[in-house]
């Protein structure tokens, strides 16, 4: 059992997820439970409460946003689209943008995004928002469970304190927990269901209440013995991915200095099956995850004069990607004498990661604005995504890339299903994600 704080903590395991669907817990409060932010990680969150069966109060600022759930405009994987389509303007089912609503329910789950700036500061503006209004409605004997990745003590400055100032004291009047969101879009392969989560209240009684909500939409849920803890697993988490994308960029580099394909050559360290896990180099690295949450750390260790330099390289490392894959792409182009500010450029897929249509952070953008900016024509294609700005110039999707020639295809995303014959039939093929070994003639970064 693990122990933290000096206590026991136990971890409360589920049976399989088909059991969970047909007999849902009972939850320890039969008031609804609200989700503060019905973004890519609020909405796959209420829908799997949903599924466990408690009645969910989505809120959300944004009426387009509500507007665009109840007409299912939104990027789910499969089982989330039929969840929604199921509990949609059902009776378990409310969406507003009243904040008064809060008040009616027994649990309160904040999920809102929390970017960086562009200089790589913390926006806490969001969270600090979202925060604030669920102190303000709060109310005594609820659970407040926050989930958004931040630094470590937000639940405390956040949450904790100013309930405090309100005199509702976390143990006793409220319930305070933080439990770090585990939920990859589009990932088929590990969904939000059959992920464990890890919680950490303020107080015991904090932690079995938060716990109680939670374990039924996860297959087991991880005590540990303060909310600091859970917030640093996050980070943790994360900035683990973000190191090891970091070196396999880099070894990408050696390898092809030395002649060698990093793809062959990770395949063959992922033999190995113990003190080896494989991550893949590409162009860079996009959502609100990897090139986002390593910051938060970073910057709250920084004002207090303590340096990460590993941390620190390797999200520099990541944040000049995309700009090392238009130098290649100026290097090749210059090799076969076209200069990139005449050339015609076509970059394929542009959501961060293949199956989304997801554009936050996305290496892509940071692409096409070089590209744009050395003069070169640019185009792009990608099914998921129809048109996008770069620069504030409007952009929409070839629909037939393979109807011309172009100088040079810079391949940044490739979605399941998709085509990739003609890429035969043109000159210059820049893989960013080293993973079309099949294509004749293409290079990689």
């Amino acid at each position: 059992m693990p122990i933290a704080g000096g206590r026991a903590l136990p971890v409360w395991p589920q049976s399989s997820s088909e059991d969970r669907t047909a007999t849902a817990p009972e939850p320890v409060d039969r008031r609804p439970v609200a989700i503060v932010g019905m973004g890519y990680v609020g909405l796959p969150t209420a829908l799997a409460l949903l599924a466990s069966g408690n009645e969910v109060i989505g809120l959300d600022a944004s009426q387009q946003r509500i507007d665009d759930i109840r007409a299912s405009r939104v990027d789910l994987v499969s089982d989330d689209h039929e969840r929604l389509r199921k509990f949609a303007g059902s009776d378990t089912c409310t969406l507003t943008t009243d904040p008064e609503r809060l008040a009616a329910a027994g649990t309160v789950v904040i999920c809102v995004p929390t970017p960086v700036d562009e200089h790589l500061v913390p926006d806490l503006s969001a969270l600090s928002a979202a925060c604030a209004t669920v102190v303000e409605h709060a109310v005594p004997g609820q659970t407040i469970v926050l989930t958004s990745t931040s630094y470590v003590g937000t639940t405390r400055d956040l949450l904790l304190r100013p309930l405090a100032d309100r005199d509702m004291h976390a143990g006793r009047d409220v319930f305070v927990a933080f439990s770090p969101e585990r939920i990859d879009p589009g990932n088929t392969v590990h969904p939000q269901n059959a992920t464990p989560r890890v919680v950490g209240g303020e107080t015991e009684e904090c932690t079995r209440r938060a716990v109680a909500v939670l374990k039924g939409s996860a297959p087991e849920v991880h005590q540990v013995g303060s909310p600091e803890a859970a917030e640093m697993c996050k980070l943790l988490e994360n900035t683990f991915r973000a190191v090891n994308i970091a070196l396999a960029n880099e070894f990408a580099t050696a390898c092809g200095h030395l002649g060698l394909e990093v793809t062959e050559v990770i395949n063959a360290a992922a033999t190995k099956p113990y003190g080896f896990m494989p991550f893949r180099p590409g162009p860079g690295v996009g959502g609100h995850c990897i090139p986002c949450d390593p910051h938060y750390l970073l910057w709250q260790l920084r004002r207090q004069r303590v340096a990460l330099p590993l941390i620190d390289t390797a999200m520099t490392a990541i944040a000049t990607r995309p700009r090392k894959v238009v130098r290649r792409a100026r290097e090749l182009l210059a090799d076969r004498g076209v200069p990139l500010s005449r050339a015609r450029v076509l970059v394929l897929g542009v959501s961060y990661k293949p199956d989304v249509d997801d554009l936050r952070e996305s290496p892509a953008l940071e692409i096409l604005a070089e590209l744009t900016q050395a003069g070169a024509v640019v185009s792009y294609t990608d099914p998921r995504v129809t048109e996008l700005a770069v620069a504030g110039k409007r952009m929409e999707s070839e629909a037939k890339p393979q109807a011309q020639v172009w100088d040079l295809v810079v391949v940044h995303t490739v979605h399941r299903g998709q085509d990739l014959d003609w890429l035969e039939e043109q000159p210059l093929v820049l893989d960013a994600t080293y993973r079309l070994d099949a294509v004749k003639g293409r290079t990689v970064v």
